[in-house]
């Protein structure tokens, strides 16, 4: 296969990471999506279970969501999941639309865990509504910066643990926080009310990492 060829088909620019620091680039190709199994232990060994080429026409997150769905399907019908078994968690990068991404296939037996960019927000859940308060109740609470800790209120869980690889580890979560969606893009069409699609939002902090890296 030759990506650069002004001959070939669909052909994409790819966003690939260098060995070192500040060398991402895009280069032009054809990019996939991957969907694989992960070990619950210290490996890095993965099992592919599906890959589907995107288009250019594609969009990615609605790309992914059926096929997540076909592969929980396809576990389903072999046996690997059963009713009273956990639920299959699903990793994604912060490239996806995660709120999206965990809204189009709840129905299924899944639970979805996703990177969120620094700079993004979130809202808080809406306050109980006063017996004397007048007026449409609100829908969102405050709102949760992901850059600004005064926005933040005191976490609902905190826990902290010594390691050897990354040292102190700091984790703290807040409940129920969702995003304030508008009609755009995908939702542009949506007919009704836009729903509130909460989560919990984790929160890690380290003292280190890998190969002198910034944490």
């Amino acid at each position: 296969m030759r990506p650069d060829a002004s001959t070939s088909p669909d052909r994409l620019f790819c966003h690939v990471y260098g060995q070192s620091k500040g060398q991402a680039q895009l280069i032009p190709g054809w990019p996939y999506s991957f969907v694989a199994a992960l070990d619950s232990g210290p490996t890095s060994w993965t099992a592919v279970l599906d890959a589907v080429r995107l288009g250019p026409a594609d969009d990615a997150t609605a790309v992914t969501a059926d096929q997540l769905r076909d592969v929980v399907n396809r576990l389903i019908a072999a046996g690997h999941w059963r009713d009273g078994d956990p639920e299959i968690l699903i990793v994604a990068d912060a490239g996806y639309d995660i709120t999206r991404l965990a809204f189009v296939p709840a129905d299924l037996p899944v639970q979805l865990l996703g990177r969120i960019r620094a700079d993004r927000g979130r809202r808080l859940p809406k306050p109980p509504r006063l017996p004397a308060g007048t007026g449409r109740p609100p829908k969102h609470g405050p709102e949760f910066r992901l850059d600004n800790p005064s926005t933040w209120p005191a976490p609902q869980h905190h826990t902290t643990a010594e390691t050897s690889r990354y040292g102190t580890v700091n984790a703290c979560s807040w409940d129920r926080l969702h995003p304030r969606l508008t009609r755009r893009t995908c939702r542009i069409d949506h007919h009704g009310d836009l729903p509130v699609i909460a989560g919990t939002l984790i929160r890690l902090q380290v003292a280190r990492l890998p190969g002198d890296r910034d944490p």
